[in-house]
């Protein structure tokens, strides 16, 4: 859900954002900006990313698998 909102800011400051991102992208290049800093989604975000990623997950598994023996003794 997205909501509008006004803001002041500086003239100099407005031209600059409207020279180095454009117009249109000026929100979200804001949003961006103060996401980081104002919504705390950072820790699941990089779990939900680290399980998306297969390789990772694959090379996970390997290196979980090859621990597993390590614990294990041999029967004598």
């Amino acid at each position: 859900m997205q909501t509008r909102v006004t803001i002041s800011i500086d003239s100099k400051v407005y031209d600059g954002l409207v020279r180095t991102v454009g117009l249109e992208r000026i929100g979200q290049f804001l949003e961006d900006l103060a996401r980081p800093l104002v919504v705390d989604e950072t820790l699941e975000g990089a779990y939900a990313a680290m399980a998306a990623d297969a390789d990772r997950e694959q090379q996970a598994l390997v290196f979980a698998e090859a621990l597993i023996a390590d614990g294990i003794e041999a029967p004598r």
